[in-house]
């Protein structure tokens, strides 16, 4: 039924057309345009800036890497030296393990605050290219026009953040989780070389099937999520902006079935992507659990 307030319903459906001009998750066409928004930052006026914080991460990243292996060899220290009922030794791994740590906290503290800072500069920068573009040529107007673009408002204002603060977040995961590869391979080879293989094996295909089985759809859950609650709050904001015609024709009942009907959308796209999300977290717990359990397997025939 429709409502008193002159509004547009933004993303409550999209044609056909539409849904097939849209890039697909984890696809080439997404890695290019993901690309062409965050090269400007990277090659442009603020390049000095960029690549030199993200120099600074990398360094402190090192450095990170290099305190957790020292730490982890201080607690094989403690470990053998308590199997081995050796006082001396054991105490002198706790004393290194402590000054570790004393150096280790203080670099991890930095490092999430230059990172967070990171984000935040490059959030400022990429807002403001935004809002040069929107503002410029009408372009406000004529993307009130345009169905394939919804909620340019919350684009600008929550979008950019969570691209660049995600962007930012997974790219020195990524980056770190190489370095620790690296790092605690040596570890791990010197052990058994047949661990690492089939510990690399392992890990890749796990990420594989978490990319692929569960990665795809909830990026098109999370997706349609930020829509229908856009969708939502811009009919509560209709709702406020026409209160005087609603008032005057009685038109509650109306609105509220609109506002119902919004809301319910977003509760049953939210209720999908919890139970997606319920099953990635029983694949992750069941893929770490297994790594507990995997190297003692494969040590086994060597030792017993």
């Amino acid at each position: 039924m429709p409502s008193f307030a002159d509004r547009r319903t933004t993303g409550s459906s999209v044609p056909p057309a539409i849904e097939k001009r849209r890039a697909a998750p984890l696809s080439l066409a997404a890695w290019r345009q993901f690309i062409s928004v965050a090269k400007p930052y990277w090659l442009g006026d603020k390049k000095k800036q960029a690549w030199l914080l993200l120099s600074l991460l990398l360094v402190l990243m090192l450095v990170e890497t290099k305190l957790a292996v020292m730490l982890n060899n201080q607690a094989g220290e403690m470990t053998s030296a308590l199997a081995g009922r050796e006082g001396d030794r054991f105490w002198t791994a706790v004393r290194a393990c402590l000054y570790t740590l004393a150096s280790a906290v203080p670099v991890y503290a930095f490092y999430y605050f230059m990172r967070d800072v990171f984000a935040n500069k490059w959030r400022r920068w990429l807002t403001g290219r935004f809002l040069d573009g929107y503002l410029k040529g009408r372009k406000y107007y004529q993307v009130g026009s345009d169905s394939e673009i919804d909620n340019p408002d919350q684009r600008i204002s929550e979008d950019i953040n969570t691209f660049t603060g995600r962007s930012i977040h997974f790219l020195l995961i990524f980056i770190g989780s190489i370095m620790q590869l690296v790092a605690f391979s040596a570890v791990l080879w010197s052990i058994s070389h047949v661990l690492v293989g089939v510990l690399a094996v392992y890990a890749f295909t796990g990420t594989v099937v978490a990319l692929y089985v569960f990665g795809n759809p909830l990026i098109q859950l999370n997706f349609w999520q930020l829509r229908r609650e856009a969708d939502f709050r811009f009919s509560l904001m209709r709702l406020r902006e026409n209160a005087e015609s609603i008032a005057f024709y009685r038109g509650e009942a109306q609105e509220r079935a609109h506002i119902d009907g919004k809301f319910h959308l977003a509760i049953d796209n939210f209720t999908r992507l919890i139970r997606k999300q319920c099953s990635l977290n029983l694949f992750q717990r069941t893929f770490s659990q297994l790594t507990l359990v995997l190297p003692f397997m494969i040590l086994a025939n060597g030792v017993l």
